[in-house]
């Protein structure tokens, strides 16, 4: 039987080993820290209920809607109450309904009608070249105009990446929206005729997936893979460098230890990467350290509802830089999902720093759910103090994928030609979404999977 190492217990290593256990192979999951999950945590007290990182998993693929099944979690499952559908930006101070439809889209308040006009004209803007990299703030700027890049685009980035449109690159970060351009020259139309193209492959788009998430939050997800692996995993194991034993075995550095195994996936952070010393002494990634990692901070806050002047009838609030507040934006979890808050209670969620305002996430708790707190005040009309709080910091929280970064993907590819048997997977490759981790996690199963029936 081929051993395999899994080096990482986020979700994508958990996915990894869940699904190489499934393919018959003997598999170790070696994780640095004293529990695995990664950002994803769950904490309940109080009758709160507070996730430390993502608050949802969309359902973009069949890989996804497979591993819950298979992991029997369908009855533990979640779907969003209905009328959380609604989403709102801040303008002049104020949270503004997000159009759900092109008639709600002109008939709304949150663009002026010269924005709305000028969205006639993009189905006639130029593609660029498919050989020119722009940023993301370039494209939209070219493609929609200022208006859009203010008041969409910049807090839409905000609160996925925590990130700046003028340092991200839109072929990296948003390659689906780079590529309707590049083949319909517009993305207006690449939403109407590539429809059918995606409804064949049985991807969804992230805009239309299913939200959903546990009974118990997020975190039942890590803890019942964790479960299917049992002792399989090693906890505080943090790996210290790879070595080539034999022709086509590979030695893994643990402590004094050295474990031989056939195959290595590596589903770790790019930092961590960056440090890894591979067979031959070399550190074969270590120009992943460039990759930026902004520190940002999730702030879970109770509320009494009679205190809370706005109605929180939906998905949350995102924050556009021109505004000029603290937070990045701020998910109503409580009227989100169910058993978030306890009765008379509501549950929000903020995030704070990001490429935005590092330093603001860097500060002490208590200075951090204060700036939260003033900021809830203006937006929300809250009157009262906060009865539940829950800060958990990143110091280095989300890739950011920069103008160039196709290079550093590059690099992760010519590492594993370099060294057969050795795997990269994660969100500094494939995607920073819960769902493309869990994805990534499935299909580098697959890859390890050919490459062991071809080898062995």
């Amino acid at each position: 039987m081929s051993r395999v190492a899994v080096i990482g217990g986020g979700i994508t290593g958990l996915t990894a080993a869940h699904r190489l256990v499934e393919q018959g192979y003997e598999v170790s999951l070696f994780e640095a820290a004293d529990r695995v999950g990664g950002v994803i945590q769950t904490i309940r007290r109080d009758g709160f209920l507070a996730e430390c990182g993502p608050n949802t998993l969309l359902e973009t693929s069949p890989k996804i809607s497979q591993l819950l099944k298979d992991l029997d979690l369908e009855k533990r499952r979640l779907d969003p109450n209905p009328d959380s559908d609604a989403r709102y930006i801040l303008r002049k101070g104020e949270p503004t309904a997000m159009a759900s439809s092109p008639l709600g889209f002109f008939t709304g308040k949150l663009f002026t009608w010269r924005a709305k006009l000028a969205l006639l004209r993009e189905p006639f803007v130029r593609a660029s070249p498919s050989n020119a990299e722009e940023s993301l703030a370039e494209f939209v700027k070219r493609r929609l105009g200022q208006e859009f890049l203010d008041y969409a685009i910049n807090p839409f980035v905000a609160g996925i990446y925590a990130g700046d449109p003028d340092q991200l690159s839109v072929r990296e970060s948003f390659p689906k929206i780079w590529e309707l351009e590049q083949k319909y020259g517009s993305l207006i139309k690449g939403q109407i005729y590539g429809a059918k193209e995606r409804r064949r492959s049985g991807v969804i788009s992230k805009d239309r997936a299913p939200k959903l998430s546990f009974d118990d939050g997020l975190q039942v997800l890590t803890d019942r893979l964790a479960e299917t692996l049992g002792d399989r995993i090693r906890l505080a194991s943090p790996v210290k460098g790879l070595d080539r034993v034999g022709e086509n075995k590979i030695g893994v550095k643990v402590a004094d230890e050295i474990g031989t195994f056939d195959s290595v996936l590596l589903a770790m952070p790019a930092y961590r990467l960056a440090e890894l010393e591979f067979p031959g002494g070399e550190r074969s990634l270590s120009e992943l350290n460039e990759i930026i990692y902004p520190p940002v901070a999730s702030v879970v806050l109770g509320f009494k509802k009679d205190e809370v002047a706005h109605s929180l009838a939906g998905f949350g609030t995102l924050n556009p830089e021109v505004e000029k507040v603290k937070t990045l934006g701020t998910i109503f979890s409580s009227s989100l999902f169910p058993g978030r808050a306890p009765e008379g209670c509501v549950t929000l969620t903020s995030y704070v720093g990001g490429m935005r305002s590092p330093d603001l996430a860097m500060q002490s708790s208590e200075e951090i759910v204060a700036l939260t707190v003033e900021d809830l005040r203006a937006i929300y009309g809250i009157d009262g103090e906060p009865v539940f709080e829950q800060v958990f910091p990143y110091p280095k929280a989300i890739p950011q994928y920069g103008v160039g970064y196709g290079r550093f993907r590059d690099l992760m590819t010519h590492c594993e030609a370099d060294h057969p048997g050795i795997f990269v997977a994660g969100h500094c490759r494939d995607g920073i979404s819960l769902a493309d981790s869990i994805v990534s996690g499935a299909e580098a199963a697959e890859r390890i999977g050919g490459y062991l029936d071809q080898t062995f």
